[in-house]
């Protein structure tokens, strides 16, 4: 599988993803073949590239659950990236309770765990799909956390409207790789008005812009070293913040590498102090990280197939190593002192590398 951009597309290359329009329908089929017209409508919808299979490569296995993902985040941010507009310029929100309310519907009520793959980014579609996701994930944490619906919904509507304010940062600023203290104090005065659309646009649900202002004022007193109340903040305000922390570090761009779900989850648990152990544990009790047949390397530098999960700890599972084809469990820290995850192995389109046949062959039933 190869990322080919926009304007290096041809006809006949094979899609690894399928392709739907603005109202979820599909137009192509994964292992379809493009065509002109498939390659215009990849530039009409703003698509900056499409994941392509190799010639002679066998189309990836994608669960129904998986694909529905696919179609469900490319509707929702097109539907996510125009309200956004219509609230700053226009003050309007008549279709975001809509949207939250399919968020929930979709992934507010999960009794198990997801594969949370994200798109790629461009910076035309960047504050859409990161306002998707991290609503996703605020939908799936306050639901682990028992919060009652009233609270959930203000949650993710908060998410869903916490980045207006960035539609106010310069071009040259957003575009900027490396942001100077200057640019860092543009971006959060840009921010710090967009909350002033949210109070007005949400007058008679005064907690979204509650939860929008408490959860900026923590990540900005986080990154800055400021002292700050966490006591004050409400849930909402507290799960926003770590869902905002875990997006932005495994969001894939074009212009930067993510971290893996692995390394985040490992920063959100080294500050504890100040994202919730609760919260993230929540985060990890919905989407899957090391599920069995996951491909990993260790902190030694072999590989291995991940065999069970750890339910006390995510990231001390049992592990067969491919160097040996020895059992390790990394929970046993008498036996394997410091050995560890060192991160996920991973596919172009930031898929987990899973193989179950590999584990069926050495004896092990998934």
């Amino acid at each position: 599988m190869i990322f080919v951009r926009q304007e290096n597309l041809k006809v006949g290359m094979r899609l690894a993803k399928p392709i739907y329009n603005k109202k979820g329908v599909l137009l192509y089929e994964r292992d379809s073949k493009l065509t002109s017209q498939g390659i215009e409508s990849v530039k009409n919808f703003g698509i900056i590239g499409l994941y392509i299979l190799e010639p002679a490569e066998p189309v990836p296995p994608m669960s129904e659950e998986d694909i529905e993902f696919e179609r469900f985040q490319m509707v929702t941010s097109f539907a996510i990236g125009d309200e956004l507009k219509e609230l700053h310029d226009k003050g309007s929100i008549k279709a975001l309770p809509n949207i939250s309310a399919s968020i929930i519907k979709g992934y507010g009520r999960l009794d198990h765990k997801i594969n949370f793959v994200q798109n790629l980014r461009s910076k035309e579609d960047e504050l859409a799909k990161h306002s998707l996701y991290v609503a996703m994930l605020c939908a799936m944490i306050t639901h682990k956390l028992n919060v009652k619906l009233s609270e959930q919904n203000d949650t993710v509507t908060a998410a869903l409207v916490h980045g207006v304010g960035r539609l106010d940062i310069p071009e040259e600023v957003r575009n900027k790789e490396v942001k100077d203290e200057s640019d860092e104090r543009l971006i959060y005065e840009c921010k710090k008005r967009g909350e002033s659309i949210i109070d007005a646009a949400f007058l008679s649900t005064p907690a979204i812009g509650r939860i929008v202002s408490q959860s900026t004022r923590m990540l900005h007193s986080f990154d800055t070293g400021e002292e700050y109340n966490l006591k004050k903040s409400v849930v909402g305000a507290k799960v926003l913040a770590l869902a905002r922390v875990y997006d932005n570090m495994t969001a894939m761009s074009d212009v930067r590498e993510p971290s893996s779900e692995i390394t985040a989850v490992r920063y959100l648990m080294q500050h504890e102090d100040f994202f919730d152990p609760e919260m993230t544990q929540a985060l990890i009790d919905s989407i899957n990280l090391l599920a069995p047949g996951t491909s990993v390397e260790l902190t030694n530098g072999d590989k291995g197939l991940v065999i069970t999960e750890n339910k006390s700890n995510v990231l001390e599972p049992i592990v067969l190593s491919f160097a040996d084809n020895k059992i390790i469990d990394l929970g046993q820290k008498m036996i394997y002192g410091d050995l560890g995850i060192k991160d996920i192995m991973k596919t172009m389109d930031n898929r987990n590398v899973i193989d179950r046949d590999a584990l069926k062959q050495a004896g092990f039933s998934i």
